[in-house]
């Protein structure tokens, strides 16, 4: 089926700081609200794309608003195929390089491009893709950060029961002995061992060194996680296979994986038993697509990482799929947030990512 055709008629972007119900405490950092970049690709067509961009901290967010505006007159009165518009961007960003804010502000911009299309052709994103609308299985990402192991236990319950077979847990803490506390305390509260337990994933956020990771990570490897996430520097894939050769729980990686060429070079050493890009550093719908069959012919499981608007339509079109991580970040600034069902996410059955601004809760959390 073609694409209908469509022509950018301008892009408008907008920072808004949403507080978050649950506060991410890891071992980076507390982040108790999410700046998110707002951006509406207006066509002259009168369809309209959207698609939001997290961006940790409000500066950061300051400067994607100020990418996207720089590009704007690129791109109006061209067409809105992403990708044109993908090659148009990637040739003006050739010398600035295509990273960091850069590429979350141009995959922000492919996400709304394709978007735009779906919505132009009356059907879901996944539907465009080939793909039907399927419930995906989802964990609860909300909270659960560097906590008293007493605290994280009840924390876990209660994220259980909002509807979710799996929640995921962040590690890191100064004290192995307390991490290891925390995750006993944790599966314990799930129902260990129990036929209806809840799955239980851990993130380190790149908190270790190699050494540290060997011997942290071993001390965990009979608790029973459903996987070690980023236990080491995120590029260091050599020392990721190692860990991942050593260990029995499956490590995984991926949300800092800068495009499919980053992804290719981790699978090629075997860094990860799976794999969770991230939608904005992987570039975008256009480059999910390349991940997902890179993940296909290497046979590992794929699963998101945030954005679980998009990625909803993107895990059902995909061979492979695993898990989507499910964050709340964005509901308050939805006209209709996603639901949970018996522990799944399907994707809405609108045309486009079903992704509508509440624009009076916009303009209530704009900043800047």
């Amino acid at each position: 089926m073609a694409e209908p055709a469509l022509t950018v008629r301008g892009l408008d972007a907008r920072l808004v700081r949403v507080p978050m119900r649950r506060p991410l405490h890891t071992s980076g950092g507390q982040v108790t609200e999410a700046p998110l970049m707002l951006l509406d690709m207006h066509t002259e067509q009168g369809v309209t794309g959207r698609a939001y961009l997290f961006c940790y901290l409000d500066g950061v967010g300051h400067a994607a608003v100020a990418v996207a505006a720089s590009v704007q007159d690129l791109l109006v009165g061209s067409s809105a195929d992403p990708a044109t518009v993908g090659r148009t961007l990637a040739a003006r960003m050739r010398l600035v390089g295509v990273r960091g804010v850069v590429a979350g502000v141009l995959a922000t911009i492919d996400v709304a491009c394709w978007d735009a299309v779906a919505v132009a052709a009356g059907m879901p994103l996944v539907r465009l893709l080939g793909a039907e609308p399927r419930p995906v299985p989802a964990y609860n990402s909300n909270g659960l950060g560097l906590v008293a192991p007493a605290t994280a236990a009840q924390e876990a319950v209660e994220l259980a029961a909002e509807g979710f077979g799996a929640v995921k847990m962040r590690l890191g803490r100064p004290d192995p002995d307390e991490d290891l506390a925390a995750v006993r305390a944790v599966r314990r509260a799930l129902g260990e061992g129990t036929p209806g337990g809840v799955a239980v994933m851990a993130d380190f956020n790149q908190a270790l060194t190699r050494v540290e990771a060997d011997r942290r990570c071993r001390a965990l490897d009979d608790e029973g996680l459903a996987w070690i996430e980023e236990p080491i520097r995120h590029d260091d894939h050599r020392g990721a296979a190692e860990l991942a050769a050593a260990l029995r729980t499956p490590v995984q990686l991926g949300e800092n994986f800068t495009g499919p060429r980053a992804m290719a070079a981790a699978i090629e050493v075997g860094a990860s038993d799976l794999v969770m890009p991230d939608l904005d550093r992987i570039g975008g719908v256009t480059g999910w697509l390349d991940a997902a069959a890179l993940a296909d012919v290497a046979g590992l499981p794929m699963s998101s990482h945030l954005y679980p608007e998009a990625s909803a339509h993107l895990l059902a079109a995909t061979p492979t799929c695993h898990w989507l991580e499910y964050v709340d970040w964005a509901d308050p600034i939805l006209l209709e947030p996603l639901t949970v069902t018996d522990g799944a996410v399907s994707p809405p059955d609108r045309p486009g990512t079903g992704v509508r601004w509440d624009e009076d809760a916009v303009a209530r959390l704009r900043i800047g």
